[in-house]
């Protein structure tokens, strides 16, 4: 079947020495691509991360290598990922680097592709389906909806150096009606206080999904005044989300609906 899929869409071949940067989507493993498909087939080594379905690496005969980050958990060092993805393609072999959601979405696909880049190693960028978008689709949470708003902002929760990201936050405020928020459960109690501080009201809707996408997604709607709350006790695999998007997932909460 594999065969006849790349056939029919003419798909490209990962070649050896060559490494693919793909994503898998968020939670559900049928979320990926064609293009990463083509790739778990073709691969001699996969570097996976934490977010990875275990379903999908049951798919590839090849070698795996878990390279995931976690927040607060010790992990690989991402010079060290990156030193790995030369070695490996530079030996003559076939290599996936396969990532949860969207490589270049608060991922670091951009610095794996910059160091193959300047070390001369041909490569390739899957995208996959973010979390700030697909996950929240789960939900019943649509990312834009014309009665709701024409804009939204993705923000990234903390900064390299672990702390909450430094960013004007009454511009943030003002940017876009509807704001989605990755890795930032520890800090959504101070970015609530920032925010209302900024002008936004107390009221405001806001929603938690965790472990987006999997068979364990929780939704946690609530407010904007009361999100630091709601946050404590959420599961740490979550994504934030802020406006009125949310209230619709009571009427669009299509997987509540269709789960066995």
């Amino acid at each position: 079947m594999q065969n006849d899929l790349a056939a029919a869409l003419k798909l490209p071949s990962l070649e050896k020495g060559w490494v693919w940067l793909v994503g898998a989507g968020p939670g559900d493993p049928g979320l990926i691509t064609a293009l990463g498909l083509q790739a778990l087939a073709q691969a001699d080594v996969i570097l996976y991360d934490a977010l990875v379905d275990e379903a999908l690496l049951t798919l590839s005969k090849a070698e795996k290598i878990y390279a995931g980050k976690r927040a607060g958990v010790r992990s690989c060092k991402q010079d060290e990922i990156s030193d790995l993805l030369v070695k490996l393609a530079k030996e003559g072999r076939r290599v996936l680097r396969l990532k949860g959601g969207d490589p270049f979405v608060f991922g670091r696909g951009g610095e794996e592709a910059q160091a193959l880049a300047r070390a001369g190693v041909p490569f390739r960028i899957v995208p996959g389906v973010t979390a700030g978008i697909g996950g929240l689709a789960y939900a019943g949470i649509p990312v834009t909806h014309r009665d709701t708003n024409h804009a939204v902002t993705f923000i990234t929760g903390h900064g390299i150096d672990g702390k909450l990201t430094k960013m004007d936050w009454a511009a943030v405020s003002r940017g876009a009606p509807t704001l989605v928020l990755y890795m930032a459960r520890k800090f959504a109690g101070e970015i609530s206080e920032k925010l209302l501080a900024a002008g936004r009201g107390k009221d405001d809707a806001a929603a938690i999904v965790a472990n987006a996408a999997r068979a364990d997604q929780q939704v946690i709607v609530t407010t904007l005044g009361e999100l630091g709350a709601a946050a404590e006790n959420a599961p740490s695999l979550a994504i934030m989300v802020i406006g009125e998007n949310v209230r619709l997932a009571e009427e669009l909460s299509w997987l509540a609906k269709t789960a066995p």
